[in-house]
């Protein structure tokens, strides 16, 4: 169940990344918001993975609030998802 949380982490990091650094700039630069509705989309429901695998460990690993606080925020900072496989997710 970890390699899951550990994927679900790195696509959902992934797709934050896609969105902020090519849909949005494709929305806003060459006025194509086909980008930014089918990579949100994507982000979308791999964010709702995150944080309801996030809400699993909290219980599986007797997180305190910090550290489930830590790992949800990571979810909406670039690279955030990153730092959390590496730290938390060992």
């Amino acid at each position: 169940m970890l390699k899951l949380f550990k994927s679900v982490a790195f696509l959902e990091g992934i797709s934050l990344l896609a969105l902020l650094f090519f849909a949005m700039p494709m929305k806003y630069v060459l006025h194509s918001p086909i980008y930014v509705e089918i990579i949100g989309m994507v982000h979308g429901i791999l964010f709702i993975a995150y944080v309801s695998n996030a809400i699993r460990y909290k219980i599986k690993l007797n997180w305190n609030f910090k550290t489930f606080g830590i790992v949800c925020l990571a979810s909406i900072i670039p690279f955030g998802t990153f730092y959390i496989d590496k730290k938390y997710l060992n």
